[in-house]
């Protein structure tokens, strides 16, 4: 769905909300394992779907073995960003955008994939009423 139809569907509905569930794999390993980097992307990524941040950035590394990882959670003035990397099976990210106001999920799609240098990317969005 291109970005005019879907903003259009967003008013048409009155959607109280956009959830943009991005899944990344094959990523840059290194990246996803910089704390530096990692900021430095949801730094940009505000930028780019044009929201403004609310409150400190959480970013830490936690959990054991597999599961072990980088999350990282981002107020937005509108909701949230947060993400989750694995770097133990596939280097992936895990990218959720929620905001109640409108932003343009391909675009951040798109940002993700090539700061991350990912291979594959999939992407979900969900309308909330």
């Amino acid at each position: 769905m291109n970005i005019s139809t879907l903003r259009q569907l967003y008013k048409k509905r009155s959607a109280w909300g956009l959830l943009a569930s991005i899944d990344l794999s094959g990523c840059d390993h290194d990246l996803i394992q910089s704390p530096e980097a990692i900021r430095d992307f949801v730094c940009q990524m505000i930028s780019a779907i044009k929201m403004k941040t609310y409150g400190p950035m959480h970013l830490e590394r936690f959990a054991e073995g597999h599961l072990e990882g980088y999350s990282v959670m981002q107020f937005i003035e509108t909701s949230s960003l947060t993400i989750h990397f694995d770097h133990m099976i596939g280097d992936r990210a895990f990218i959720d955008i929620f905001s109640c106001k409108f932003f343009d999920p391909t675009k951040a799609e798109k940002f993700a994939q090539k700061y991350f240098k990912a291979k594959k990317s999939k992407m979900k969005i969900l309308m909330r009423y």
